[in-house]
């Protein structure tokens, strides 16, 4: 896999059935290594490790309504009082984070309510905070820290 601009991390992964698959530490099973899955894991690893999320609170790839459709979201992390907290959307490395990126994380943080939004390819990553008072996301410079 490529490397990415994300730290690295002590990966498990295995071959089986002649698939490539990597252990999931939120999820605790293998999943299928896809680009997009490598990104995922990376900021998975990133939010555990270095910016100091409780795994307890991570929902990897969980379901949400939206206009009675069913979406994924790739990441989610809640706050101490179960409200979400932090989204993150996952693109393989290849793939240019454009404004249809944005708008779909967008209409998932303001069905979920969360403070703040991350895209990211694993190359380049974009955080936007959710301003209360007007509605808009505002481009922030880094991921926050859990608090």
């Amino acid at each position: 896999m490529v490397t990415l601009n994300l730290p690295k991390f002590d990966c498990n992964i295995r071959k089986n059935e002649g698939k490539v698959e990597i252990f999931d530490v939120i999820r605790k099973k293998y999943i299928v290594l896809t680009p997009e899955e490598w990104v995922r894991q990376h900021i998975i690893h990133f939010l555990l490790n270095e910016r100091g999320y409780p795994r307890s609170l991570f929902r990897v790839e969980s379901g949400l309504k939206y206009n009675k459709r069913q979406k994924r979201s790739d990441v989610l992390v809640y706050n101490r009082e179960a409200r979400p907290f932090l989204i993150v959307e996952c693109k393989a490395h290849d793939v240019k984070i454009t404004q249809a990126g944005f708008d779909q994380v967008a209409v998932y943080s303001k069905q979920l309510d969360v403070d703040f939004l991350v895209v990211t390819n694993g190359i380049n990553h974009f955080c936007c905070k959710l301003n209360r008072e007007s509605s808009q996301m505002e481009f922030i410079d880094d991921i926050p820290f859990y608090e």
